[in-house]
């Protein structure tokens, strides 16, 4: 009998207080047995397919355990490396150590943003919070360990860049901010005034990987297909067209610029008169901003609709109008940033003609 049929008969069963004593304790074992047969039809539904299975980490208490567990380890290491300051010398080079560390956070503050679109903003905030602990004690046993001459923080000398930001070059990353990672990974950088176009095949392994946008100025970038993150460092006046990002997009130091990107988390530090176009699965964060815009996802070419539906994101969820800025903490409206008016809005952008660089 289908749940129909069942709540049909369930229904023709008179009023228990219309019946007699027997009749009324076939009427309730009658109930009972309708009932059990009800949930015993439930599991025999089909179920949903393994790709629709949530992430093994989409619960909030495996994330918190994982988080804490890497913390600890993060945090062990520290304690480690400041021992080694006060402590008999031991001839070893700290350096390794100190880019393991790195690493380390580095991936915990991923492992943050691209799970938060399922966590309750408190453990975001709480979990971010404590990420930029880790960082600047990293810098701490930075400038502890290793001695001024040798130590790689030193004052920029490039037009491009403040005389007075420091930055740390190292094999795997450049940190221009304790708190925020630009990887060295595959990407566009210096370059001004130019149409920069990547596209990222299906069926290759580079889909998976990272992507950085660098010291860019007055350019135009188009990138189509799937891949793993995106870091995006000190752009001006650029317009940013982006396909699925399957995990995260960290943004710093953007200004006069125009993105279009979807992804499950994006984070925006230090963005100022700038527009986003969003498809995100989670709200997105913002910091030190001002003049920011939202609007909704804006993008085409050839095979998006594939790519946004093997990214999860073929779902307009609406939350690139549900803003998170973590400098504004009053119950108010933030004044940093506002939803772009459908008249000022852009018609949909097609990139499917670009040729890649």
């Amino acid at each position: 009998m289908d749940d129909d049929g069942e709540h049909e008969v369930l229904n023709s069963i008179p009023p228990a207080k219309t019946l007699d004593p027997t009749a009324h304790k076939k009427h309730l074992a009658m109930v009972e047995r309708l009932s059990k047969g009800a949930s015993a039809v439930k599991p025999s539904l089909p179920s949903s397919s393994s790709a629709d299975a949530p992430p093994p980490f989409e619960s909030t208490k495996s994330f918190l355990d994982r988080f804490s567990d890497s913390r600890r380890s993060i945090e062990s290491d520290l304690f480690r490396l400041r021992n080694q300051i006060s402590g008999p010398g031991t001839g070893s080079d700290p350096k390794p150590d100190l880019e393991k560390v790195s690493a380390a956070i580095s991936d915990l503050e991923r492992l943050v943003a691209e799970n938060s679109y399922f966590l309750p903003p408190y453990e975001v905030r709480s979990s971010l919070k404590a990420v930029s602990d880790l960082k600047e004690s990293l810098e701490s046993v930075n400038s502890e360990i290793l001695p001024r001459k040798k130590f790689s923080f030193r004052n920029k000398s490039s037009k491009k860049e403040r005389s007075d930001q420091l930055v740390i070059e190292k094999s795997n990353f450049t940190v221009q901010n304790p708190n925020f990672f630009v990887r060295d990974s595959p990407g566009f950088r210096d370059k001004e005034g130019v149409v920069l176009v990547k596209h990222f095949r299906r069926d290759s392994d580079e889909a998976e990987g990272d992507f950085t946008l660098a010291d860019l100025k007055s350019c135009e970038i188009h990138i189509t297909g799937r891949f793993r993150a995106l870091f995006v460092h000190r752009l001006k006046n650029c317009r940013v067209f982006v396909g699925p990002v399957l995990g995260s997009i960290l943004i710093e130091n953007a200004e006069s610029c125009l993105f279009m990107l979807a992804s499950h988390q994006i984070r925006i530090h230090e963005a100022k008169g700038t527009d986003f176009y969003l498809r995100l699965r989670s709200r997105p964060i913002i910091e030190n901003c001002s003049g920011v815009r939202v609007a909704p996802y804006r993008l085409f070419y050839e095979g998006i609709e594939r790519d946004l539906r093997d990214s999860g994101l073929e779902e307009e969820t609406g939350n690139w109008a549900n803003v998170d800025d973590f400098r504004w903490l009053r119950a108010v409206q933030s004044p940093n940033w506002c939803v772009l008016s459908e008249e000022e809005r852009v018609v949909v952008v097609d990139i499917s003609a670009s040729e890649p660089n």
